[in-house]
């Protein structure tokens, strides 16, 4: 497995941007699929953006054009530029990493869009 540390959320307002980083540690970090999903108050876990270790990418449809994900492979960090930020993705953001059916996450982060 390994460790996940999310950094960047904040306050912004509607319309603005934010970029969060996570930065992993553990062994062959290089092979796992990375990704962020979020959590807003009273809903479920949402899928936001992966990217795999050949860099391929999705996204989820909420975030598609605003978003984009990118992963530094020699500082072993992912990070989520979120562009337009609407109040709807007001949540906690949780890095992930996945491989072969394990998962590990970060402690959260929260970024709040609000005028």
């Amino acid at each position: 497995q390994v460790q996940l540390v999310e950094s960047g959320g904040g306050l912004v307002q509607p319309g603005e941007s934010l970029r969060l980083s996570c930065a992993a540690s553990g062994r062959n970090v290089g092979i796992y699929r990375l990704g962020w999903y979020r959590q807003a108050p009273g809903k479920q876990r949402e899928f936001v953006a992966t990217i795999t270790r050949g860099g391929i990418t999705n996204y989820g449809d909420s975030v598609k054009g605003r978003f984009t994900i990118s992963r530094d492979y020699a500082k072993n960090t992912v990070d989520l530029q979120m562009n337009s930020l609407k109040p709807e993705d007001t949540a906690v953001y949780y890095c992930n990493a996945y491989v072969g059916g394990s998962n590990s996450w970060g402690q959260g982060i929260q970024v709040t869009v609000s005028s």
